[in-house]
Formats: C-alpha cells, sequence, structure tokens
C-alpha cells in the first residue's frame, strides 16, 4: 500500500534501516571501534554503548543546529 507520497512502507523502511547501518558504522569509525556488518556480539559493552552514545550526540548536535 502506497502513503500519501507514492513510496511503499515497506521500502521506506527498508531506507531507513541502510541508512541507520551506515550511520552506525561511520559512528563507531569515528570512535575507532571494529564494527563489522553483521554479527558484533565480540563487542565489550563500553564499546557498543560508545556507538549508541555517539549516534545520540550527532543527532542532538544536528537538530540543533537546524
Amino acid at each position: 500500500m502506497a502513503n500519501s507520497n507514492g513510496n511503499n512502507n515497506g521500502e521506506m523502511t527498508q531506507k531507513g534501516r541502510e541508512a541507520l547501518e551506515r550511520f552506525k558504522m561511520e559512528s563507531a569509525n569515528e570512535l575507532g571501534v571494529d564494527l563489522k556488518k553483521g554479527y558484533n556480539g565480540d563487542l565489550t559493552s563500553r564499546e557498543a554503548g560508545s556507538i549508541g552514545g555517539r549516534m545520540v550526540q550527532k543527532m542532538i548536535n544536528s537538530y540543533k543546529m537546524q
């Protein structure tokens, strides 16, 4: 089913997931955390948390600049 702008909800969800994955990889790279595509169960809690925290920090900064 198409939404008001003609896009399929499934496509938008997939595009959103892909964008979030790129954002996560970018944030991990900035922190020097070796994040792989797929399973990353070998990360420490500190590493995983630092990636999430960096992502939130960047989102807040982006919002403030708008």
